[in-house]
């Protein structure tokens, strides 16, 4: 990885042994948060990306809390809008949900019914890809407003977890990967 943003991105991200439980590498952006110049530098790589992969989102679409982070960065330097996807119960309007699995157990994810049209382009973008059950729901959401996931972003890939297959056909890239 010849890339200089990459490099500082991959050195910025703390790796920290048996959190939240023991066997588990958690890697922490926080590091990446408290640096202004990485985050306008993700921000930038993301809409370079976008362009040399061909997807034109109309809007970014992200999952608290992490893409509440990095989604609206984006969304604004593409002037496009951004459309947070929440847990049960924490958005006003009318929403329509899609739940999905967890390791133990199952969890929910709410869009408003009215935050995207059919046919629109989105984009669905997030810290970390593990296994793609947040962003599968995601993906579930758009589908039911008719929307076109053009592609996910993601800053981190754990791979080895079946990600990329488990929420194929919608294309994935990430900036940086990890071992699971």
């Amino acid at each position: 990885m010849s890339d200089e943003l990459l490099q500082s991105l991959r050195g910025a991200i703390r790796t920290v042994p048996d959190f939240p439980l023991e066997g588990i590498m958690f890697r922490d952006i926080t590091p990446v948060l408290g640096d202004p110049g990485l985050m306008s530098g993700i921000t930038e790589r993301f809409a370079n990306d976008l362009e040399g992969l061909g997807w034109r989102p109309e809007a970014v679409v992200g999952p608290e809390a992490r893409g509440f982070i990095f989604g609206p960065l984006l969304a604004d330097t593409l002037n496009i809008p951004f459309v947070p996807v929440r847990k049960p119960g924490k958005l006003p309007a009318d929403t329509i949900g899609a739940e999905y699995n967890l390791e133990y157990g199952s969890n929910t994810l709410e869009m408003h019914t009215d935050a995207l049209n059919a046919g629109q382009r989105a984009v669905i973008v997030d810290d970390l890809l593990a296994t793609g059950g947040t962003v599968g729901a995601c993906v579930e959401l758009c589908d039911t407003q008719g929307a076109e996931v053009v592609g996910a972003l993601f800053v981190i890939e754990l791979t080895g977890l079946g990600a990329r297959e488990n929420l194929s056909p919608v294309p994935v890239h990430a900036l940086v990967d990890f071992p699971a």
